[in-house]
């Protein structure tokens, strides 16, 4: 990524890998809320985009906060906002559910979403939208999203049982369990 590029996110477990990874270099890197807010990360991306065209704009976003907000696809495009979205979709609300097993393991209520093709909906945007299932097709689609000179969506689809960079579901639930 350039050296100027631009982070969003919201509220979720998908944003401790950005936290632990990406790593702002200019100003303004990144844009995030401090209040834990689902759903910041995209509108925040549209308004650095447009304040900041020349510079790549992400959004850092899990499925249940971008649903928050994916209406905005409408206003990317119709002020002709750029931002690429990398979606960590593993079909759920994931720190709502670390927090139910953790408190009532194998006991979870409303946690699990029916999500639409992200990759397709930016696409009926007139965007950009791809879907990721392997590491190693990371790489081009990003750059493909890169040029294409529109908002773009990358879904990563995830295993669901990956919830933190140090810890799964399973794990989770385990050590609850064990209490």
């Amino acid at each position: 990524m350039p050296e100027d590029a631009i982070a969003t996110n919201g509220a979720g477990n998908y944003a401790a890998w950005m936290h632990r990874y990406f790593r702002p270099r200019a100003y303004p890197g990144q844009l995030a809320p401090t209040s834990g807010s689902m759903g910041y990360g995209f509108p925040a991306a549209i308004a650095a985009s447009l304040e900041c065209p020349d510079k790549t704009v992400l959004c850092f976003a899990g499925d249940g906060c971008f649903q928050m907000t994916l209406n905005e696809l409408s206003t990317a495009r119709q002020y002709g906002a750029t931002p690429i979205v990398i979606l960590a979709n593993n079909g759920r609300y994931g720190t709502i559910r670390m927090h139910q097993e953790r408190h009532y393991p194998a006991r979870v209520s409303g946690t699990d979403l029916f999500n639409p093709d992200y990759a397709a909906l930016a696409r009926a945007y007139g965007g950009h939208g791809e879907t990721v299932t392997r590491t190693e097709d990371f790489a081009a689609a990003f750059a493909r999203a890169q040029s294409s000179g529109t908002v773009a969506i990358i879904e990563l689809r995830l295993d669901p049982e990956a919830l933190t960079p140090g810890a799964s579901l399973s794990t989770i639930r385990a050590q609850a369990q064990g209490r």
